[in-house]
């Protein structure tokens, strides 16, 4: 069993940055895929970032460039830094942890609101 709390979330002007984290307890933090999803009202959720235990990440082609997942495994903590942010970008941001990049995602946070505003 794994929790997770996700922190960071608010209100910004387009262009500017925010800094999501997401903290983990239970099971061994380290040997989970981590990844962080957003859901925009009437939207279906999609995944945002990805990163394995060993740090190789993955993006959507949305947030290329622009967002960065990071993860401390002595620390049980992953991060999302977003810069440039569109209002777009504006969803509620879940952090995850599962076995799989793109799949099987069994664990998931209660959410934080991200919005951008023009």
């Amino acid at each position: 069993q794994v929790q997770l709390v996700e922190s960071g979330g608010g209100l910004v002007q387009a262009g500017g940055s925010l800094r999501l984290s997401c903290a983990a307890s239970g099971r061994p933090f380290s040997t989970y895929v981590m990844g962080w999803f957003r859901q925009a009202p009437g939207k279906q959720r999609e995944l945002v970032a990805t990163i394995t235990s060993g740090g190789s990440t993955a993006y959507a082609d949305s947030v290329k460039g622009r967002f960065t997942i990071s993860r401390d495994n002595a620390k049980n903590m992953v991060c999302l830094q977003m810069n440039s942010l569109k209002p777009e970008d504006t969803a509620v941001y879940y952090c995850a942890a599962g076995r799989k990049m793109y799949s099987d995602y069994g664990y998931w946070g209660q959410g934080t609101q991200v919005t951008v505003s023009s």
